[in-house]
């Protein structure tokens, strides 16, 4: 990418964590924590990556995306305002009862959303299922999921590996989000699942390992992902990612999993984020 079209990204980015923190402020509640942490790679599928189009949401042929994390909404919606599938003002309506925007993705209530998530594990096996009929009706449509690393304690991802790598989906994308931290403290303690590469790696997929926060090692990894379409393996990117990315009290804290900001956090976070954003923009 040219360095013009890395600071867009860069700059969309910002615009996706503030969203991240207006939504949940709003809320008074939800899980800015894997929201900001996987900002990056939400800003680099939706504005780079996916072949979509939000002014015709259920386009038959557009790439699709499932959130298997589906409780790190917030960055996806961010993401979508953003990309123009809703408007940016509704994301301070988040989780309030009468919003079409509610804590985890309905796919029946949010223009953008392709399938209804929010049990963890079970939204990697959606994703499968969709690369898979793809493969079965023809389409040139490429699926991308999004796993968090707490999430892969669940077995029925491990199911949804095998079943990718027994069907030769190699349009499917699988991004696990390695920031370490899950709602009861380090993945490591709770339930250590590395080495992570070696058991996608094992299960059949092709696997990257990125720096999740570098718009260039994303990239470089799609070049990879497109490179391997037609290889019949299912594609693992790998993102070590930091918690709460942008935002100094939440970065690396288990305790910001799935909590809002209260009003002068929310000032704070999105103070750093402006300076972010300048920091970006004088470089």
């Amino acid at each position: 990418m040219t360095s013009a079209e890395k600071k867009a990204l860069q700059l969309k980015a910002v615009d996706v964590r503030e969203g991240v923190l207006t939504s949940t402020h709003g809320a008074k509640a939800g899980h800015p924590g894997g929201s900001l942490s996987a900002a990056d790679m939400f800003t680099y599928l939706y504005f780079a990556e996916m072949r979509i189009d939000p002014k015709n949401p259920k386009w038959a042929d557009r790439d699709r995306f499932v959130l298997s994390k589906g409780h790190t909404a917030p960055g996806l919606y961010s993401a979508l305002a953003e990309r123009g599938y809703f408007p940016v003002e509704d994301l301070p309506t988040l989780r309030h009862i009468d919003s079409y925007l509610q804590g985890h993705p309905n796919m029946n209530t949010v223009p953008g959303i392709d399938m209804s998530t929010g049990s963890l594990g079970q939204g990697l096996s959606a994703a499968a299922g969709m690369a898979k009929g793809a493969k079965y009706l023809g389409k040139d449509v490429n699926v991308y999921s999004i796993v968090g690393d707490g999430e892969l304690a669940e077995g029925q991802i491990w199911e949804a590996t095998m079943f990718a790598a027994h069907y030769n989906l190699d349009n499917l994308c699988i991004i696990v989000d390695l920031n370490g931290l899950q709602i009861d403290g380090r993945t490591c303690d709770v339930m250590n699942t590395e080495p992570v590469d070696e058991k996608f790696e094992s299960f059949g997929c092709e696997v990257v390992k990125i720096d999740g926060h570098d718009m260039e090692d994303i990239e470089k990894a799609f070049q990879k992902f497109h490179k391997n379409l037609g290889s019949g393996k299912p594609f693992a990117i790998l993102m070590k990612t930091v918690k709460g990315k942008g935002v100094s009290f939440m970065e690396d804290k288990a305790g910001w999993h799935g909590k809002a900001p209260n009003d002068a956090e929310y000032e704070q976070g999105m103070a750093e984020l402006e300076a972010i954003r300048k920091q970006i923009e004088e470089a």
